[in-house]
């Protein structure tokens, strides 16, 4: 990695195909030479790269180019900011902490983002009974202050 005033602007890595240069803002580049891929459409977002074969395919006066104009970009604090995650509502879990109100208690008292988890994990069955597995297998996590995935952390 090589850092601009701590934040990421380029990495290198080499494969068995191919070594390639990665600008994290890649996005933000011009591309006059249509060097750069995404390499996973639909979910990278800024990252880009640069890949070769061999040795002689670089050509050091265009990638330090590119390396500078990824720099300046950096300099003028450009990124993509990450999209916000949507709230899920889980009517299930809703009917529960209606019926016990200690539950609803034990369930406010988590981060934002350790309910997503729990709402996640619920409403990401697909089926209802599955559903109401996975509702009764966190009911005592809750009620014990015990995140979802806390054992992993």
């Amino acid at each position: 990695m090589y850092v601009y005033n701590k934040k990421n602007v380029i990495g290198i890595g080499g494969f068995k195909d191919y070594f390639t240069i990665w600008f994290f803002n890649g996005v933000f580049l011009k591309d006059e030479k249509k060097k750069l891929i995404n390499a996973q459409e639909d979910k990278t977002k800024s990252l880009r790269q640069w890949r070769f074969t061999s040795k002689g395919e670089v050509n050091e006066k265009d990638v330090l180019e590119y390396i500078a104009e990824a720099i300046e970009n950096e300099k003028q604090g450009k990124i993509i900011k990450p999209a916000k995650k949507e709230a899920i509502v889980s009517e299930l879990l809703e009917n529960e902490m209606t019926k016990n109100p200690a539950l609803a208690e034990a369930f406010q008292k988590f981060s934002a983002y350790k309910k997503y988890e729990f709402l996640e994990y619920i409403e990401s069955a697909k089926q209802e009974k599955t559903k109401l597995a996975r509702i009764e297998k966190v009911i005592p996590m809750i009620l014990a202050n015990i995140g979802l995935n806390d054992k992993y952390r």
